[in-house]
């Protein structure tokens, strides 16, 4: 009977020991769906806000990709002309004539002013150009489109509304007149904003475009790009295939893995008190700031690049090695080509947050009003990152959407940029 007792009692030991195990088993189980639930959670907020940033900046941004503009019946007028050189003729006065045939029913001076702000500053500049490329046209009455001024385009894309008070609208209601009748007579439209792409800055928002700071950021990326690649993976392979391990190794890994958490000002700080104040490198130039964005991209690329080599399996070593060649030879010919596809994806996310930075530009004088397109390394200039900094801070409402457009076009850089490496890790990865 005492051997029966003892039998029963362990199966019935076992049992509850087996209760406890599914019911642990259950609560984890649930605790697990909680967690998968949470993480899903997570990521679909994180889509939406992401959706919502991106809907916002497209949103404000696209109408910056429209241009509204007017046609003007221009009579190149020889006695104008003949005044003063082509160069320097009053070429508004031939946009205020042309307005004046229009409308000869406006007298006052006032009135007459309001009617020339309805028309860019720009339209000069695109008749001189026109005179200076074929001089026959003086004396000649021609049909041109010329650029609106932004208070009209912001009027033209539904940003000022008329159904408000006159003293609370940038456009007067006998400007609204004038624009009705420009738009009966087919003589208002809007067309693809070809400045945006095509010019530098400008004080006026019509006349502005992004190709300087395109032009700026090309140039810095460049100088960047030339001196952080060869010294970040010459880095690398000495510190993972040569240097010793020791106490100053050590130290250098430790710098480097600092670095590359340090605020991207104090690399800006740096190159102010280093090329500037000290070298006096010129300001505002891209040499400049590829030298500065090469201090600030060095640890991410050394740390990836190491990261690379590591991956490398040791019997690719041993067997390169183990035939005869040296140690260099080993590393050049074996390891190195094995580990690019690595480092080629560090170095362009290095480049990616080397394109997207502002802060340490600003520090060398990168922030200046640039209304010329940068010819070299050494002309003053911007980055876009700088551009949409200075067009944020401007007040007039037609800047709104060209900061947010100039934001797309560096958020289409970026990815184009971050899904480049992704395909080289992809395409040329291996798996050992």
């Amino acid at each position: 009977m005492s051997n029966l007792h003892v039998t029963t009692a362990k199966r019935t030991a076992s049992r509850k020991a087996i209760d406890i195990v599914n019911a642990g088993l259950a609560r984890r189980y649930r605790a697990e769906k909680r967690f998968r639930l949470y993480g899903i959670a997570a990521i679909v907020a994180s889509l939406v806000f992401l959706s919502i940033l991106f809907i916002s900046i497209f949103a404000k941004g696209y109408p910056a990709f429209q241009q509204t503009y007017l046609k003007l019946d221009v009579f190149f007028d020889p006695e104008i002309l003949a005044r003063n050189s082509l160069t320097t003729a009053d070429y508004p006065g031939l946009v205020k004539q042309s307005l004046r045939r229009m409308f000869p029913e406006v007298q006052g001076r006032r009135d007459k002013r309001m009617l020339y702000r309805m028309v860019s500053s720009g339209a000069a500049f695109q008749l001189r150009n026109m005179v200076l490329d074929n001089p026959d046209v003086i004396g000649q009455t021609i049909a041109l489109w010329v650029p609106a001024d932004d208070d009209v385009d912001m009027f033209s894309k539904g940003h000022i509304q008329r159904d408000v008070p006159e003293s609370e609208r940038r456009i007067k209601d006998k400007q609204l007149a004038w624009l009705d009748r420009l738009s009966l007579e087919e003589r208002i439209e809007k067309r693809f904003n070809r400045v945006l792409f095509t010019a530098g800055d400008s004080r006026e928002p019509e006349l502005a475009g992004i190709w300087g700071a395109v032009m700026g950021s090309f140039y810095t990326l460049v100088v960047t790009l030339l001196l952080s690649f060869p010294i970040g993976i010459a880095a690398a392979v000495y510190l993972e295939e040569f240097a010793p391990k020791n106490k100053w190794t050590d130290l250098i890994e430790v710098n480097i893995n600092n670095l590359a958490a340090v605020p991207s000002i104090v690399f800006g700080l740096l190159g102010l008190a280093v090329f500037l104040n000290f070298f006096g490198l010129p300001r505002s130039a891209p040499l400049v700031g590829g030298l500065v964005l090469t201090l600030m991209t060095l640890p991410t690329i050394i740390i990836a690049s190491r990261a690379s080599l590591q991956a490398v399996p040791p019997s690719i070593r041993e067997a390169a090695l183990g035939i005869g060649a040296s140690q260099m030879q080993m590393v050049a010919h074996h390891v190195l080509p094995l580990a690019m596809p690595g480092i080629l994806t560090g170095t362009i996310i290095g480049m990616a947050r080397a394109l997207g930075e502002s802060a340490p530009l600003l520090m060398i004088g990168m922030v200046a009003f640039i209304v010329d397109i940068p010819g070299g390394f050494t002309d003053p200039s911007t980055v876009l990152p700088v551009q949409i900094f200075l067009w944020a801070d401007s007040p007039e409402r037609a800047f709104v959407e060209r900061t947010s457009a100039a934001t797309m076009v560096l958020l289409a850089f970026l990815i184009i940029m971050n899904a480049t490496a992704v395909y080289l890790r992809k395409r040329f990865e291996r798996r050992w």
